[in-house]
């Protein structure tokens, strides 16, 4: 089992930055991908970015490529998620998710791939 506990999330408006962490615990997080999605009302949720086991390799959605950076601390056991120049298309509730399944260092772009979910912070941007 792991846990996941997101923080950091708020009301700011649109140019603004936030940094969204996710605690891990349970199991140590360096020998796992993890992953940011996020969920606006009345959507599906979405792929935003994702780290490799290492932190050595990233991607990210198109729509945040340049804004958002995904870094890992695994002696820490955290993972963030650094927001620059909000937007309030960004308005979501931002989950972190880990996949505990073994599989090289990879990341992964698919909620299906991944098996633990945290609760999710809300971040909301004015405009």
């Amino acid at each position: 089992q792991v846990q996941l506990v997101e923080s950091g999330g708020g009301l700011v408006q649109a140019g603004a930055s936030l940094r969204l962490s996710c605690a891990a615990s349970g199991r140590p997080v360096r020998n796992y991908a993890m992953g940011w999605f996020r969920q606006a009302p009345g959507k599906e949720r979405e792929f935003v970015a994702a780290i490799t086991r290492s932190g050595g390799s990233t991607d990210y959605a198109d729509s945040v490529k340049g804004r958002f950076t995904i870094s890992r601390d695994n002696a820490k056991n955290t993972v963030d998620l650094q927001i620059d120049s909000l937007k309030p298309e960004d308005t979501a509730v931002y989950y972190c998710a880990i996949r505990t399944y073994y599989s090289g260092d990879n990341y992964y772009t698919r909620r299906d791939e991944y098996n633990y979910w945290g609760q999710g912070t809300q971040v909301t941007v004015s405009s």
